[in-house]
């Protein structure tokens, strides 16, 4: 009899990438451009364009596209020269057991983020185009839900074949609209920016810059594995985050300029481009949603010991039904829990750089607990939230560096 063909495991929950799963710059990039495709980035750039003028909006941009871009690109490469998702990094670490801590928390921040993204699709278009019923609004999450868990279930081959139709859809239709308000607004985008509080100092702006995607930001690996060298894996990730993010800030300032608002839909209802908003609305958060339930399922997976795909299934019921919940009371502390996830990535970061021989084994020998890896991201957490001094991100990142470096400072003199 002939062997039964096992399904071929596209998504290397357990493993790292192998060679011939690799994929090429263009590819990467449009995934990892869709990833940061997020419509809540849009509320930061309201905030933005209400606190600064045009240029200090701008060199806000640069300034939290540097740092973010360095955290961010770091882990690129980190993922693609390792092939290992975050989750697998963590256990190197953190210790086979103690990366339950960082899978738990990414996993919880990425399905909150999913539901509060179905909840910003499906509050407006049912307001605009069903009267704003509950039953309609409910309609609308249930059927987004299903979609968007549906295609994160099918994985990497999916998010690359939706990344390649949302992507220039969504950027093309929304910088169109976007000029198109500018050019119905008072004077130039500058006389336009001049009206803000100035309320915002450069680096304040530039702290909500990294804040907005630092947490998404962390799964990085996840996705920057599949890259066929470290080399594209950092690239691509920088580029395409920065252009992503800036982007997404431009719609969100252009959309508090022209409406008072903070997302390109309302800018697109105002311009009567009604189907072509509720498009680009979809697409913009369905590109974000696939990554973070993505990242849900391979978080919990780790912890449970169980298959990737049950784990995006039930990762997407939960942010479903509690969408509408999320979004309502849900927003403020997702965004402390922003401040958590940056000390994980740091720590993942230094010890593949300090321990690179180990990396390079298959099966190395784990630790169950790292205690001051699990140190660095507590403590990080907290002065990141309690601090206020800085940027957030980078206050939690650098305690939780320290930690980690003491602790392996006394592990190399026991040895």
């Amino acid at each position: 009899m002939a062997k039964e063909k096992k399904a071929k495991d596209v998504d290397f929950a357990g493993k790292a990438v192998p060679a011939e799963s690799r994929k090429g710059l263009v590819t990467m990039f449009m995934i990892m451009l869709g990833f940061t495709f997020f419509s809540a980035s849009m509320w930061v750039g309201q905030q933005l364009a209400e606190g600064l003028d045009f240029w200090g909006f701008v060199e806000s941009l640069i300034l939290g596209g540097v740092i973010l871009g360095a955290y961010t690109g770091l882990l690129g490469y980190v993922g693609a020269k390792t092939g290992l998702s975050l989750d697998l990094l963590a256990k190197r670490a953190f210790g086979e057991k103690g990366s339950y801590l960082p899978s738990a928390m990414i996993s919880f921040t990425q399905i909150g983020w999913f539901g509060v993204g179905l909840a910003m699709f499906a509050i407006p278009v049912s307001k605009e185009l069903l009267g704003g019923s509950a039953a309609a609004m409910w309609g609308l999450v249930i059927l987004a839900g299903v979609c968007m868990t549906a295609s994160a279930y099918f994985g990497i081959d999916s998010l690359t074949i939706f990344s390649y139709i949302a992507v220039p859809l969504v950027a093309v239709l929304g910088t169109v609209a976007m000029i198109m308000a500018v050019n119905q607004g008072d004077g130039t985008i500058i006389d336009q920016f001049a009206k803000s509080s100035g309320s915002l100092t450069i680096i304040g702006g530039a702290g909500l810059v990294v804040g907005s995607f630092v947490s998404g930001g962390t799964a990085t690996p996840n996705f920057a594995r599949f890259a066929k060298n470290g080399k594209v894996g950092a690239i691509t990730t920088v580029v395409a985050f920065f252009i992503g993010n800036s982007l997404m800030f431009f719609f969100g300032a252009v959309s508090s300029i022209f409406v008072g608002g903070n997302d390109i839909f309302e800018v697109m209802i105002r311009l009567n481009l009604f189907y072509l908003a509720v498009l680009v609305l979809g697409l913009n958060i369905w590109t974000t949603n696939d990554n973070a339930l993505y990242t849900a399922g391979l978080g919990l997976a780790n912890i449970f010991h169980q298959k990737k795909k049950p784990m995006v299934l039930i990762s997407g019921v939960i942010g479903t039904v509690a969408s509408v919940w999320l979004y309502y009371n849900f927003c403020d502390w997702l965004n402390i829990l922003n401040c958590t996830l940056p000390p994980v990535g740091i720590i993942v970061v230094i010890d593949y750089f300090m321990n690179k021989k180990e990396y390079e084994i298959e099966k190395p020998q784990l630790k169950t607990v790292n205690w001051f890896s699990v140190a660095g991201v507590v403590l990080g957490a907290v002065v990141a939230n309690v601090l206020k001094w800085g940027v957030a991100s980078i206050n939690g990142m650098v305690v939780a560096a320290v930690c980690y470096a003491i602790g392996q400072m006394m592990f190399k003199k026991k040895a």
